[in-house]
């Protein structure tokens, strides 16, 4: 009696360059199906109509192949650099991958295989997946997230992308931190089944993991970035353990230039003729040990910020930051709806709190600190919603996250009491301090904050004693830029800190004079020019 073969559905949202698609396409078309039978459910959300005809030339071609188009586009940037992702994309993509969950579900199959549509798979990555019998399991694959960075695999231990092994409530340094890394890493580039917290993008989901009710549906008390980690830690909660395939590991077509690996990817493991090693499929991208590419987060808390100056600082910051991370401290305005717009493609975590926080602002703080931290930052950059740099600062920012000796950098923050003037006067000197901004971040080391309700500084109180420097670049502050600010931001200290407890009470008497010392602000040229 012939065995009968397991019934898998390979299922994708689709919004992809022709040229790239093309590829993918190929590589679905070549799966071996001589265990497994494969039926292709895609869900076309292209921009460009040739991906679309290229979709339904896929399905004319295969006998169980159905395209769903979807109900709306958005769009979808990539570049060399990166790819921009943001709140809304993330939970498009997730709903449509939930979709695919329930068609599976309901048609009964053995398998569903989740796959994104820039991934290259070796002909018989199926087949080894499914012959492993675990519930949920990734075929790895090796990513440069950014151009110049070490590659990096789509897997991980916990948390959002934590890479090395640490116990809860273990402390470790940053050489402990990276020899762990290194393990990790050495680990994943031999042939193998292991254990991992968290994966994503090349997935197989067995009927019982299905039954048991997984979905990237969003966790509403989870502020992590990207539907697959919501995904991940709702299979743990359920019992499903987590396993990454290593053998014959994809290849990730992430940005264009990667186009050149993906056609020498489709010949070599062609040619391999479904052999057991792994090395024809693994030897094209591994990864080495080289420095990593800074990435800079932007750290913000915002409320109420709609007609004021938010919009006009998140303009400049998108220039140079990476990623944010927004905490919307009880705004009844549509402060959270600005924030995604004005800040494009760069990818927002955005959370919003139902009441301030702010007459507890070190517990304000450390929420920002905390959100922050997740989101797995190089640096980050500290501001408010009224401040940004001189222009000068987004042509020398990356030269200064790529020193090593340096950890914190402080600069002079100017109080513009206008469009075009700040102010100086003894009660008015921010400008004549430095004052720190921009923090790499260490996870070993041990941050500690000063505990007070107002005045607790935006950064942990013991940061200086990482290695610093003070920047000459200047930072412009709108908050008192305006009579209405002023007026509310007078009365809002009387009522919070009425005694000056956490304050200066001259200053806070000072903020309504009816003639303050002004000065003009002239921008400085760049150093790099």
């Amino acid at each position: 009696m012939t065995e009968r073969r397991l019934r898998i559905l390979v299922g994708s949202p689709v919004c992809q360059k022709p040229q790239i698609l093309a590829r993918f396409l190929t590589g679905l078309a070549r799966l071996r199906q001589q265990r497994v039978a494969l039926d292709f459910y895609l869900i076309d959300d292209n921009e460009d109509p040739a991906s679309s005809e290229q979709l339904q030339a896929f399905a004319r071609a295969q006998e169980r192949a159905s395209i769903l188009p979807a109900a709306r586009q958005d769009r979808y940037v990539r570049d060399e650099h990166t790819h921009y992702w943001n709140e809304r994309l993330v939970w498009k993509v997730a709903a449509f991958k939930d979709a695919i969950i329930a068609r599976a579900r309901e048609l009964d199959y053995d398998h569903l295989l989740l796959i994104d549509s820039d991934l290259l798979l070796h002909p018989d990555a199926v087949e080894r997946l499914a012959d492993t019998g675990k519930a949920i399991i990734s075929e790895l694959f090796w990513t440069r997230w950014q151009p110049d960075a070490q590659p990096q695999p789509q897997v991980w231990l916990q948390d959002e992308y934590t890479q090395w092994e640490q116990q809860r409530g273990e402390t470790l340094t940053a050489e402990e931190q990276g020899a762990r890394y290194a393990e990790f890493i050495a680990r994943l580039n031999q042939p193998g089944v292991y254990p991992v917290g968290g994966l994503g993008a090349c997935t197989l989901i067995s009927r019982g993991a299905l039954q048991a009710g997984v979905s990237f549906r969003m966790i509403p008390n989870l502020s992590f970035w990207g539907e697959d980690r919501h995904f991940c830690i709702r299979a743990a909660a359920l019992g499903l353990e987590l396993y990454v395939d290593t053998r014959a590991p994809a290849y990730h077509i992430y940005r264009d230039s990667d186009l050149e690996g993906a056609d020498d990817y489709l010949q070599r493991t062609e040619a391999s003729g479904g052999a057991d090693s792994a090395d024809t499929a693994g030897s094209i991208l591994r990864p080495s040990l080289i420095r990593e590419r800074p990435t800079l987060t932007l750290s913000m808390i915002v409320r109420d910020e709609c007609g004021r100056y938010l919009e006009r600082a998140l303009a400049r910051h998108r220039r140079y930051v990476d990623q944010a991370v927004i905490i919307d401290d009880g705004s009844s305005d549509e402060t959270a709806r600005l924030c995604m717009e004005a800040l494009g493609e760069v990818p927002v975590t955005l959370i919003r709190n139902t009441n301030s926080r702010f007459a507890d602002e070190v517990r304000l703080r450390q929420q920002q600190w905390q959100a922050t931290v997740r989101a797995g930052p190089g640096w980050m950059l500290n501001l408010d919603a009224d401040e940004w740099f001189e222009d000068r600062f987004a042509d020398e920012i990356r030269a200064m996250l790529l020193r090593d000796d340096v950890d914190l950098y402080c600069f002079r923050l100017y109080d513009m009491w206008s469009e075009t003037h700040y102010r100086e006067d003894a009660c008015w000197q921010a400008h004549r301090s430095y004052r720190p901004f921009l923090l790499r971040h260490r996870p070993a080391f041990d941050y500690r904050w000063k505990e007070t309700a107002q005045h607790c500084g935006r950064f942990p109180d013991n940061i200086f004693e990482l290695p610093h420097a003070l920047s000459e670049l200047r930072l412009k502050h709108y908050g008192w830029a305006r009579a209405a600010d002023r007026e509310a931001k007078a009365a809002r200290y009387q009522a919070l800190d009425p005694q000056a407890l956490f304050g200066w009470q001259a200053q806070y008497d000072s903020i309504l004079d009816a003639q303050p010392n002004l000065l003009p602000w002239q921008e400085e040229p760049s150093a790099l020019f």
